[in-house]
């Protein structure tokens, strides 16, 4: 195992992957330094070509491959970035490309994949599905099968990103590194560990997918019977066999995050640091919360930003529920002249933000008595929330916090 991903062969496969790759340096955050009592930065594959890391590895996995292998075309299985990277290196090459992709994968990562010149096939509901069906249509056809993770010249070159990592920080205390199916988290840490055994490495994955650490429980790779995230580029059913011996190997931790947890630092990113970064990206920045606060030099990977513009948006409207930045009351209220004014009124002093008005006429068989009026209402966070929702009190209602729907 330790002859096939050295220094040398990171080396390597540095220098291949600059015939392709963009600079993605670091970037400090005084924010999420500040929130966590860590030194924190981002190294920034969300900027990559291709829009994710991906690039990376099928570059350079793809220029290991013959000419005869070439020329018999490639097929791969991906829910989207590892689709983009191989169709990209695959045209770079003159190659012939395939890829299956999950029927859930967001329409945009189809799309771009489909622009780099893929003939795309939409096939299964997960990853896994679509990988078995990819690897049916590659004995069918003869192309050769470009896995989008379980192959250690494939993690090698992802590893890449932990080179430039100690270059730009040499005393990076600790790196937080995605987890899928493991490729990106095997090359990150088999490099960080050859480098300096010093430095922690600390894989991410989504708790509706956790199958790298019921594998680890388990001392060998187990499968999922099923996965629920929406972090879609991490949705895997079980890590790689040939990847995970690494893993068990060279990473010091796992941390699992929640779909809550990745809709907030979708939120974080885009007001702090003015990024898009797409679920499984964001792994990394929902796991800095996990971590003491030893005021450690941390390098959190940011593996992709391909997000389609519906997801963005769903996102973002549950986010700012989360944080209490829109919340829903109902009141009961006489159905009279001013009394909609009145309510209107408290919240308005307290510069509360009305975007929404339900009016419900037929919640009480008598109208004088009782109607009901929803109101969804923009706030500045929780506290300010709770002003608002104590000045409807004071104004003798009495305001029920209720589901908000947008």
């Amino acid at each position: 195992m330790a002859d096939m991903l050295t220094l040398d062969a990171f080396e390597q496969a540095s220098e291949k992957v600059k015939e392709v790759t963009q600079k993605t340096e670091l970037v400090e955050s005084p924010y999420f330094s500040q929130a966590t009592g860590n030194r924190v930065f981002f190294k920034p594959e969300n900027m990559q070509r291709t829009g994710a890391y991906k690039v990376r590895g099928a570059y350079y996995k793809i220029s290991t491959l013959s000419p005869e292998e070439l020329s018999r075309g490639l097929i791969t299985a991906s829910a989207g970035n590892h689709a983009q990277g191989v169709a990209y290196a695959a045209a770079r090459a003159g190659a012939k490309s395939v890829v299956v992709m999950p029927t859930t994968t967001p329409l945009i990562k189809v799309e771009r994949t489909k622009g780099y010149g893929a003939e795309v096939v939409l096939y299964g509901d997960v990853y896994d599905e679509s990988c078995d069906y990819a690897l049916k249509l590659a004995e069918e056809h003869g192309y050769t099968f470009i896995h989008p993770f379980n192959d250690p010249v494939l993690a090698t070159g992802q590893g890449t990103i932990a080179m430039e990592i100690v270059q730009e920080l040499p005393l990076v205390d600790t790196i937080l590194v995605p987890v899928g199916g493991g490729g990106l988290a095997c090359g990150v840490s088999t490099f960080a560990k050859l480098y300096n055994p010093k430095i922690r490495v600390i894989g991410v994955e989504p708790a509706g997918a956790a199958c790298l650490t019921a594998s680890l429980e388990a001392g060998h790779v187990v499968k999922l019977p099923s996965c629920n995230t929406i972090a879609d580029g991490t949705a895997v059913l079980e890590p790689g066999d040939k990847v995970f011996p690494y893993l068990q190997q060279n990473l010091d931790d796992v941390i699992t995050v929640s779909d809550e947890e990745l809709i907030v630092a979708f939120l974080d990113m885009v007001e702090n640091h003015k990024m898009i970064v797409e679920n499984s990206g964001l792994l990394t920045v929902a796991a800095l919360k996990h971590l003491p606060a030893e005021n450690k030099r941390v390098a959190a990977v940011l593996s992709g930003g391909n997000m389609d513009v519906i997801t963005m948006s769903s996102v973002v409207q549950h986010g700012l529920i989360q944080r209490d930045r829109i919340f829903t009351v109902s009141v009961l209220l006489p159905d009279r002249p001013g009394m909609l004014v009145k309510v209107a009124n408290a919240i308005a002093e307290q510069n509360g933000n009305v975007i929404k008005l339900e009016h419900n006429q037929f919640v009480s068989t008598n109208r004088n008595a009782a109607v009901e009026l929803r109101v969804t209402i923009e706030a500045y966070g929780a506290a300010h929330k709770e002003q608002i929702v104590d000045a409807l009190r004071a104004a003798g209602f009495d305001p029920q916090l209720s589901q908000t729907m947008l």
